[in-house]
């Protein structure tokens, strides 16, 4: 009951931040890859070349995240948000219009910057400096708009595509984008926390106060969560990337291993939920260290899985680590480095998530072209995990004394 009542007297400000979340699938790996052939063959790229295109532009949106993402620590969502739809409705269309393959690289950075980048960027430092808390609970609720996109949107677009032409698909898109500028401006015509208020009550991080970007840059805590925050963005988009080969390799139809996406993001769902609630009672500090461990196991068990119902126990660890993915790093950064500058700090690990995006796919195509089997790399990519739950461990052991008491 606790929580229905939270979300009926925050429904319009999780709205929000749901509506951003899911308008950034147009910018997201497992949307644009619904296209991957058509883009293919209509500018008749090889797979390394078209591989190469996406992650230059990846590359080139990561690095733009740095210093765009600080934009949130000056402006309130009901500016900045529109603006960012905005830009995304721009990206569709020249994805649309595209002419020449030299126009993609542009194409990819404008989808993944506004998309991947700042549209969920926007809602989940929204939601971490309007909740402190409750900002578990308000995190899993508006990031549901990525659940809700992974599951509808491929579905939605590979049945039109049998019908329309992919450009037009992609104008479809932009038309969504357009249509959430006045559904966010309606929803936050009532600010949350008028500005006076919102800067009486920013929550402190370590040693009581709050950390700039250059201060949280030079904290060794920093340093000891970039393997964590690399991890799940570049193997769970390397994953998705080389689906079709990996289920080739099992000796699977496509169909049959696609057929598991919907569990998948069922458990996501669940794992998001329960992650948001276990945070507001826990607190980061005591569930971070470990919930990197799931997705250790289920690459274990897509590199031995030789059975369909082997697959269906690896993604259910998989999605235990991918839907707590979507609360508990976002929090972690205001609970630790304090919510003043939050925008600014959140940036840099926005960006971090963003060059594991595009280096992952990368990373494991050329182990493939090496003749590195995908199995025996699921197994090093397992490690990697493993690396980085010690890492995370040994790091926010060292930094929790500083957190200030519960107040």
């Amino acid at each position: 009951m606790v929580v229905f009542d939270f979300i009926r007297d925050n429904l319009r400000w999780l709205s929000a931040g749901m509506l951003l979340t899911f308008l950034s699938s147009f910018g997201q790996t497992f949307f644009i890859s619904i296209f991957a052939g058509e883009i293919q063959s209509a500018f008749d790229l090889s797979h390394g070349q078209w591989g190469g295109i996406y992650s230059l532009g990846t590359t080139a949106s990561a690095i733009l995240m740095i210093w765009a993402g600080g934009l949130t620590d000056q402006f309130r969502v009901r500016v900045l948000g529109p603006v960012i739809l905005a830009l995304l409705t721009v990206a569709c269309l020249s994805m649309a219009i595209s002419a020449q393959w030299w126009m993609l690289p542009f194409v990819i950075f404008a989808l993944r910057f506004t998309g991947q980048g700042m549209s969920s960027h926007i809602a989940v430092v929204a939601m971490g400096r309007w909740f402190v808390s409750t900002r578990g609970t308000a995190l899993s609720i508006a990031t549901l708009g990525f659940a809700i996109g992974e599951a509808l949107l491929p579905i939605i677009f590979v049945l039109l595509m049998a019908s329309y032409d992919w450009r037009i698909l992609w104008v479809v898109a932009a038309v969504i984008a357009a249509l959430g500028i006045p559904i966010l401006l309606r929803l936050l015509m009532q600010e949350r926390t008028p500005q006076s208020v919102a800067k009486l009550n920013q929550s402190v991080g370590m040693d009581g106060r709050h950390w700039t970007r250059n201060q949280a840059f030079s904290h060794r805590l920093f340093w000891y969560m970039i393997p964590a925050l690399l991890g799940p963005s570049a193997f769970s988009t390397a994953f998705f990337f080389h689906q079709v080969h990996f289920a080739s390799v099992k000796n699977w139809e496509h169909l049959q291993l696609v057929k598991i996406f919907p569990f998948y993001t069922a458990v996501g769902i669940c794992a998001m939920i329960v992650s948001g609630h276990a945070l507001d009672r826990l607190g980061t500090a005591r569930l971070m260290p470990f919930f990197q461990i799931p997705i250790a196991i289920a690459f274990v068990f897509f590199a031995i899985a030789d059975t369909l119902m082997t697959m269906y126990v690896g993604f259910f660890f998989f999605a235990l680590t991918v839907g707590a993915n979507a609360t508990l790093p976002n929090a972690f950064w205001a609970e630790f480095y304090g919510t003043a500058n939050l925008g600014s700090v959140k940036a840099m690990a926005a960006a971090v998530m963003v060059l594991g995006s595009a280096i992952g796919p990368g990373i494991t195509g050329v182990g493939l072209d090496y003749g590195i089997s995908i199995n025996l790399q699921y197994l090093f990519v397992a490690g990697y995990f493993v690396f980085a739950t010690v890492l995370m461990w040994i790091g926010i052991t060292q930094a929790k004394p500083d957190l200030p008491a519960p107040s």
